[in-house]
């Protein structure tokens, strides 16, 4: 037996006419009949009940159609993966980044990812992480490192670093002193935060609708430099993530705030079911994000 035959024999089960079957894989009729005939042949039994006028199953029939099936379905999977790999030797991924992102993984992730595989061209782009979010659902984006306000829903999503909000302060402002900061005394001054459309700017904004606050925007910012320069000015009271305020420790204190509860991601975020370029460039990502040690 071959596997064209196992194909005709599918087509006539599930289509219960040689003739239907026939039109179905672009032969002839008698085509059809004939490698089903060798089939039965092969395999010493009929597979089909030809008294009646639709092309029924025997017992032997109904007892090979499954594997059959099975035998179609290992035989297409071959091909795929070996598509999968030609893919992968050739093609362009296009990698979105977060506007201001400094995290050297990602760049540790890509140049392994392009030693492995240096037929794929990367092409890297920043922009927000809202618009990089909707350029990954809608194909423009193969994958993104972005910060988000929980995970997005229908993206896969591989979470590199979930934290909440901090406040940031020279060391003579009120708030450096405080035995607590809530948002109600965040709002109380003058902030300094990134735009809106990034996943700080969402986490903060959430947090104070929950609460039915306002907050007074003073000045905004896309890098987390920008605004632990502005802030260590006396400028506004810096928000950002425990992660980036700990870098600004020399002149900067920073404060969680108690009652900010959404969680502030960085994570990358791809379509599920996406190409094996995506997949292994995520495989690497996790391995390039993984902590000292682990396996």
């Amino acid at each position: 037996m071959d596997l064209r035959q196992l194909e005709y024999f599918v087509a006539v089960a599930e289509e219960r006419s040689f003739t239907r079957a026939a039109e179905r894989v672009h032969i002839s009729q008698p085509g059809v009949s004939a490698q089903i005939r060798q089939l039965e042949r092969a395999l010493g039994a009929d597979l089909f009940d030809r008294s009646a006028r639709a092309a029924t199953l025997t017992a032997a029939g109904r007892a090979a159609l499954g594997h059959a099936r099975a035998a179609l379905a290992a035989a297409g999977a071959v091909g795929q993966a070996v598509d999968e790999v030609n893919g992968l030797l050739r093609g362009r991924l296009t990698i979105g980044m977060v506007s201001g992102c400094t995290m050297t993984p990602l760049f540790d992730a890509l140049a392994a990812f392009h030693r492995a595989w240096p037929g794929v061209e990367i092409q890297l782009l920043e922009d927000s992480s809202d618009r990089l979010v909707e350029a990954v659902r809608g194909g423009g984006v193969d994958v993104a490192l972005v910060g988000t306000a929980g995970a997005p829903e229908g993206l896969g999503v591989f979470t590199v670093i979930e934290e909440c909000l901090v406040v940031a302060v020279p060391a003579g402002h009120p708030l450096a002193a405080a035995e607590r900061v809530t948002l109600d005394d965040v709002v109380a001054h003058p902030l300094v935060c990134m735009p809106p459309g990034t996943g700080l700017r969402t986490v903060f904004d959430r947090d104070c609708a929950a609460r039915g606050l306002r907050p007074s925007i003073a000045l905004e910012a896309g890098a987390a430099d920008a605004i632990a320069d502005l802030a260590a000015r006396g400028l506004g009271v810096g928000i950002l993530s425990e992660s980036m305020a700990g870098r600004y420790r020399d002149r900067l204190v920073a404060r969680p705030v108690e009652d900010a509860r959404t969680p502030a991601l960085l994570a990358f975020v791809w379509r599920d079911g996406d190409s094996p370029a995506v997949r292994e460039v995520i495989a690497h990502a996790r391995a390039a994000f993984a902590p000292p040690g682990a396996v």
